[in-house]
């Protein structure tokens, strides 16, 4: 039997970031399935299940959300100040990811209610490492998530 694969979702703009994720947490060999979409507006829609989200089998409930700053339509800092106000997805851990390292940009998104900050990895190696740091974090949102039997 394989064992279920952990859902974390990646809210990035940028399809060679996307990618580059998509073989680091291959090649970690963890069991994260990573999804994603493209700006803030889109990880709400997701989250609350609307247009395009509805099936769940389709679209499962992420054990962690990986979080970009800098993106168009709806930011990171406004989307992780939503989801953080909504007293259903405030449960999910937000990991913001992105190529920030200004003291300002961690204070605010700790602030906001981020889980952890963390700068996107150069190297791919790096980035495959942070794949396997997250595994943790992403099964104990698994338990956070999960509904109550």
């Amino acid at each position: 039997m394989t064992p279920a694969r952990i859902p974390v979702l990646m809210a990035d703009d940028d399809e060679d970031d996307r990618l580059l994720a998509l073989e680091a947490f291959e090649a970690a060999d963890v069991s994260l399935e990573l999804r994603f979409v493209a700006d803030g507006e889109e990880l709400l829609r997701y989250l609350r299940r609307e247009g395009v989200y509805t099936d769940p089998t389709l679209s499962p409930k992420p054990c962690l959300i990986l979080l970009d700053l800098n993106m168009p339509v709806l930011g990171g800092y406004e989307a992780l100040a939503r989801l953080k106000a909504d007293p259903v997805l405030k449960a999910i851990d937000v990991v913001v990811l992105t190529t920030s390292r200004a003291d300002r940009d961690v204070a605010e998104a700790y602030r906001l209610g981020a889980t952890r900050f963390l700068t996107k990895p150069v190297e791919f190696g790096a980035l495959v490492e942070l794949a396997r740091s997250l595994r943790g974090l992403a099964e104990a949102g698994m338990a956070a998530v999960a509904p109550a039997s």
